[in-house]
């Protein structure tokens, strides 16, 4: 057997092994749950990967979005046309400006419930499946869709219900999500295929590590879905019927669709407005690093500290220092940086070898890093009581954890069958 792919089966265990180690509660983890959910996940990437129909079915999916996306630069082409006819684009125009279409495209798509259809009964089978609660199982379908924000926020009735150790379990799994409406911008940088592929294995990776990091038993009587209709407890009562006095209208479509456009150009501006800040903040503290030693850099220490989790990836030492040095700046600063570093090699398999490209790509389709936090923490501050907001506040560590572990877990599975 390939030696690097023993070292890849280990470090796939050896990132379960951390999960149960930092394990809140190791008599009540759901055993039969994770080892079904991990036999799905190895099956769902094997599919995906080995097989001809699974390889043709993400590259079909991949080549949608960029079919997407090329329709979203017709409508940038006609504002900005010395943008768009170029040799090659810059990153806000290839990556950020379809996000204008894509989101209102989605929104559309909630509005006349296509959207929460779909994750409904997606929700359903994968909590028969699974065995976990049908809520957790619904919201980790909904984040896929939504982004962890936007889940949050339209699942704010249910959330007012929920336990505070099961919100913990809802923000550790808002680590791991993408939005899909991101998803187009995504295939522009790296391939397409391993993007769509990381979706589902990032689902169920949550499902995993928050079971094992967070086990939480619910009683059937607590298992269940929230309902505008439903009768929920006194304190509950009293913040809806403050919040929402009676069932609120159906916006007008235009009035919606003007809003969602709008809340597209604030997503591409944040966006823009980080990734320009951390390049810049993360080169300035490289830049202060080589005052003390030319050596040091902020990749170099990243690279350090991140190295045992790439090696065990199944890299040799020097593709393994390389990964470990983006894995790091990943989560530091946010995909898109790793993305724009990576993109002019990304698909030349001299530069990144099947393996790697396959796992760094994987790695990459995710919200997990240290900014995701304060985004969750702030969105659910304004949705749930303030003390299940503090025992949340209280284990940040738990939810960087749970991030970077979904990645890796991700990554690790499709490298078994990537070479």
């Amino acid at each position: 057997m390939n030696y690097y792919l023993i070292i890849n089966i280990i470090g796939v265990a050896v990132f379960l092994g951390i999960a149960f180690l930092f394990s809140k509660d190791h008599k009540h983890v759901n055993w039969r749950s994770v080892i079904v959910v991990l036999v799905l996940n190895l099956v769902i990437a094997f599919l995906l990967t080995r097989f001809s129909w699974g390889r043709d079915a993400v590259k079909g999916a991949a080549e949608g979005f960029n079919w997407i996306v090329q329709v979203a630069y017709t409508g940038i082409a006609f504002a900005l046309p010395n943008w768009v006819h170029v040799k090659q684009m810059n990153f806000v125009t290839s990556a950020l400006l379809p996000i204008l279409m894509i989101v209102p495209l989605f929104d559309i798509l909630t509005y006349f419930g296509i959207l929460p259809f779909i994750i409904k009964w997606i929700g359903i089978a994968l909590s028969k499946i699974t065995g976990q609660p049908k809520f957790e199982s619904f919201y980790a379908v909904e984040m896929m869709f939504l982004g962890n924000t936007e889940a949050l926020a339209v699942s704010s009735l249910q959330l007012k219900h929920l336990s505070a150790d099961r919100l913990l379990t809802i923000a550790m799994m808002s680590m791991s999500c993408i939005t899909a409406a991101i998803v187009g911008s995504y295939t522009q940088m790296i391939p397409g295929q391993y993007v769509l592929t990381a979706i589902p294995l990032n689902i169920l990776n949550a499902i995993i590590v928050t079971s094992l990091l967070n086990p939480v038993h619910v009683t059937p009587e607590e298992d269940t879905i929230a309902t505008m209709n439903e009768q929920p407890s006194e304190q509950v009562a009293e913040e809806t019927v403050a919040d929402k006095p009676e069932k609120p209208k159906k916006e007008p479509f235009f009035s919606f669709l003007g809003d969602s456009i709008l809340g597209a150009g604030k997503l591409v501006l944040i966006i823009a407005a980080n990734v320009i800040a951390f390049v810049a903040l993360a080169n300035l503290i490289s830049k202060l690093l080589g005052l003390i030693n030319p050596w040091l850099s902020l990749q170099h220490l990243l690279g350090i500290v991140m190295f045992p989790f790439a090696w065990l990836m199944g890299m040799d030492v020097n593709h393994a220092f390389q990964f470990a040095q983006y894995m790091g700046t990943k989560l530091v600063t946010n995909e898109f940086v790793v993305m724009g570093a990576s993109a002019p090699h990304i698909n030349n398999l001299h530069f990144f070898p099947a393996h790697y490209q396959a796992q760094l790509c994987v790695f990459l389709t995710s919200f997990a890093n240290f900014s995701t936090v304060g985004m969750v923490i702030g969105c659910l501050k304004g949705l749930v009581s303030r003390e299940k907001n503090d025992v949340i506040s209280r284990n940040v560590g738990y939810l960087i954890l749970s991030g970077i572990l979904v990645s890796l877990l991700s990554a690790g599975i499709v490298g078994l069958f990537v070479w």
